[in-house]
């Protein structure tokens, strides 16, 4: 919001400087970003007036004129044809400077001396007429500064006004913070409008078929009026704060804009058919052409102002190219209108149109200021233009648009929320001092009804921070909030968390964070089971889009969903994890089951390419990572099992994971089916952990032993087993016989072709031995290998090879 002093002065006295002021409405909540001086584009020119006007003797385009400042007289050439003695007119001495770099300079023209130039609007950049000179008032004082005489200099606050704050989008509601802050007296503009001739209810009405986009539409007629430039007061007023003068009625439309916050359009009567306005929401893909003269498709909620055939005006935002005020306007049918804010919030948007208008409209007028507004117009209109006001007006309101009336506050509610002790007398002061009313409700007790402009203002702590704001930030003293200091609560599955993002982290992984909406084909895409739990999609009541209509079940389809985004800007090397919930569906009335999980993905190159090392990722990659968390964890009963793993897992290249008896999670290469549904390129590994458990299996303690001094012993054994049985099988066999010598077994070999039976493959076990105490001798050694060794041939029914 821009706001020029010298029009704020119109509505309030202020002794401040600019910067003070500046300061003064920043700590009052109305920050300035910016002040800028404004002044004349030209220097030298002084108000002058013709004593006589001759024709040059050598030019018939020319005319020879004696020009006074009041002190002395000039001759000067000019080519103008609008000036006679007597007239006012600006003059640009020899040394003055005028727009676009020009020096003025004695000149000898057709042989006769100019020794100055007289200017018009366009060439001193103080308005768009170019016919002729400018012709000023006969009262200013001859010899006078122009930029003096017509007040051009001022200084403008360019206000940064957040969304609640509609009612200081106007110079009032500025003007009303200003007298508030300073203790001045607020000035509103008096006038009375004399209505002469024809009733308005004879000659035009107002028909509001879509009320709740449009409760209230009130309009005047002005007849007789002669469109013209609008004096220079008003387009000096224009110009500072950024609007460029049009003529004197738009110019009056757009001029109480500013100073009452009201929007206003102003239609030539002539071209409204029927003399009458119907207010109705658009047909879908209707086309209308606006005063920009753009053509535009609207959507079927678009509310528009129509006569009684066509649609004249886009409701709040722009007129009509087929309705607006031309040079040969007789009668002025002016609006003055409240419309719903969320409407035209939402056609501004869809039409690209964030017009003066729709800016104040969508955040909501006054619509108590209305008609005020649209008495204030007419008033300058008849005025300007020298037209009539028809009597009446028209006021269609079949919708109250309520405001809040009567909010209790309490003083004590103030001062502990301040934490300073206002007293009543200044909470009052303050208040009226904004335009409220206040009613007393008991000892320290009101009931405060605010302005009808004041559509912030709802609840009693809105009241308290206005009179904070007004009582002075400052003024409020800076104290420290009492808290009580409590030991943070230990939540192990946090902490787990947090342990597996500095896992995954360290060892080259990302975290992502995915939408935890997913779509209601993610289950089809992953090919689950008609039974499977991850069918039990929850679904959300008021989603974004379709796509994001369900909550998910599984984090695959996120990071599957992540990987097809960044492989289709190029980026196919992923490592990739995530930590958060999937959501179940329970029976009817029950909260949806969550559970905690951690998810990863890894696809294309584990390193760069460099000569000699592996490149592609591979299911080893995924299973090392997952064996260095377990590892971490210090859990050593985790398994692997390649069983019917997930259905949209390589069957041949993915595992269950369990912790003892309890699955845990799977990990595997993606199906080829899944990629192909998904459209993904490149083989891809998955993992998803359930932490609810995983967490459960956790202990705080810490276990440790002394490290041997003495060397290990190792023996190595070739088991022939079946082809189908896992060789984790056979580990798990081994170290649950817990024989204490028994440092580490692990394999060495896998075989199976020539030499062994088909259907058969030779598993290498090698033993490790050590004693805390002593160094082992063969017999020792021998007696537990031994006895470890046939225990695993007789519960496996495996053979010792050779033998």
């Amino acid at each position: 919001m821009l706001v020029s002093l010298k029009w704020l002065k119109d509505y309030v006295d202020v002794d401040l400087t600019a910067a003070e002021l500046a300061s003064a409405l920043t700590m009052a909540g109305l920050e300035v970003e910016e002040i800028k001086i404004i002044k004349p584009a030209f220097s030298g020119v002084v108000v002058a007036k013709i004593l006589s006007v001759k024709p040059h003797p050598s030019a018939d385009k020319l005319s020879l004129c004696e020009v006074t400042d009041g002190s002395q007289t000039y001759p000067i050439v000019c080519g103008a044809k609008n000036i006679k003695a007597g007239d006012v007119v600006p003059l640009a001495k020899i040394g003055a400077t005028i727009p676009g770099g020009y020096t003025i300079k004695s000149s000898v023209l057709r042989g006769e001396k100019s020794e100055g130039m007289l200017c018009s609007e366009a060439e001193l950049e103080v308005g768009d007429d170019t016919s002729g000179i400018m012709q000023l008032p006969q009262s200013m004082v001859l010899g006078k500064a122009l930029g003096e005489a017509l007040d051009l200099d001022d200084t403008v606050l360019d206000i940064g006004i957040t969304p609640n704050r509609s009612d200081c989008l106007s110079m009032i509601g500025i003007a009303r913070e200003v007298a508030a802050i300073t203790g001045k007296k607020l000035r509103i503009p008096q006038f009375n409008i004399r209505e002469t001739g024809t009733d308005i209810k004879q000659v035009a009405s107002v028909k509001i078929i879509d009320d709740d986009f449009c409760p209230r539409y009130t309009a005047r007629m002005i007849g007789n009026v002669k469109i013209g430039p609008s004096p220079v007061w008003m387009k000096t007023r224009l110009e500072a704060v950024g609007l460029r003068s049009i003529n004197n009625v738009v110019d009056v439309t757009n001029f109480v804009m500013l100073e009452m916050g009201q929007p206003l359009h102003s239609f030539d009567f002539r071209f409204l058919e029927e003399g009458r306005i119907v207010v109705r929401k658009s047909k879908p893909d209707e086309e209308f052409i606006s005063l920009d003269g753009k053509s535009r498709k609207l959507s079927a909620d678009t509310l528009l102002i129509c006569d009684g055939v066509k649609p004249v005006a886009i409701a709040g935002i722009m007129g009509g190219l087929n309705s607006e005020v031309k040079d040969d306007t007789n009668i002025v049918f002016l609006e003055s209108a409240y419309f719903n804010p969320s409407s035209i919030r939402s056609s501004a948007r869809k039409l690209a149109m964030p017009t003066d208008a729709a800016f104040r409209f969508e955040r909501g007028i006054d619509p108590e200021g209305v008609v005020r507004a649209l008495d204030r117009a007419a008033f300058l209109i008849a005025e300007l233009a020298g037209g009539s006001v028809y009597k009446n007006y028209i006021d269609e309101y079949p919708r109250q648009v309520l405001t809040a009336k009567d909010i209790p506050l309490r003083r004590t509610r103030v001062n502990e929320m301040l934490g300073t002790p206002v007293t009543g007398k200044d909470i009052v002061r303050i208040l009226r001092s904004l335009g409220m009313d206040i009613k007393l409700a008991g000892k320290g007790k009101y009931y405060v009804t605010p302005p009808s402009s004041r559509v912030d203002i709802t609840r009693e702590i809105d009241l308290i921070e206005e009179i904070a704001r007004i009582y002075g930030y400052d003024r409020i003293p800076v104290t420290l909030p009492n808290a009580a200091l409590t030991e943070m609560a230990i939540v192990p599955r946090l902490d787990l968390e947090e342990r597996m993002r500095q896992l995954l982290t360290g060892t080259g992984y990302t975290e992502v964070i995915n939408y935890s909406f997913i779509t209601p084909a993610s289950v089809d895409y992953l090919c689950l089971k008609e039974h499977d739990d991850r069918r039990r999609l929850v679904h959300i009541k008021n989603p974004l889009a379709e796509d994001q209509s369900v909550m998910r079940t599984t984090m695959i389809f996120g990071l599957l969903n992540t990987l097809k985004k960044n492989a289709n800007n190029g980026c196919f090397n992923l490592k990739i994890f995530e930590i958060g919930r999937v959501f179940l569906r329970m029976a009817e009335g029950k909260l949806p089951e969550e559970r905690n999980v951690l998810a990863g993905l890894l696809s294309g190159a584990v390193s760069d390419d460099l000569w000699g090392a592996k490149s592609t990722s591979d299911f080893y990659d995924i299973k090392g990572c997952l064996a260095n968390i377990f590892c971490d964890l210090k859990l050593n009963n985790c398994l692997y099992r390649s069983e019917n793993s997930e259905p949209f897992l390589h069957p041949g290249k993915s595992c269950n994971i369990y912790l003892g008896n309890t699955k845990i999670g799977y990990a595997g290469e993606v199906h080829p089916d899944v990629r192909d549904k998904m459209d993904l390129k490149i083989s891809s590994y998955v993992f998803e952990i359930n932490l609810d458990i995983l967490s459960g299996h956790i202990s705080g303690a810490v276990n440790y032993k002394e490290i041997s001094k003495y060397p290990a012993v190792t023996r190595d054994v070739a088991f022939v087993i079946d082809a189908n049985v896992e060789a984790d099988y056979m580990l798990d066999i081994v170290l649950r016989q817990r024989e204490d010598l028994l440092e580490n077994v692990g394999i060495f070999d896998i075989y199976a072709g020539k030499g062994l039976p088909e259907g058969k493959k030779s598993l290498g076990l090698r033993f490790s031995y050590r004693a805390p105490d002593k160094t082992l001798t063969d017999l020792d050694v021998n007696n537990v290998h031994e006895k470890i060794v046939r225990n695993t041939v007789q519960l496996t029914g495996a053979k010792i090879r050779g033998e």
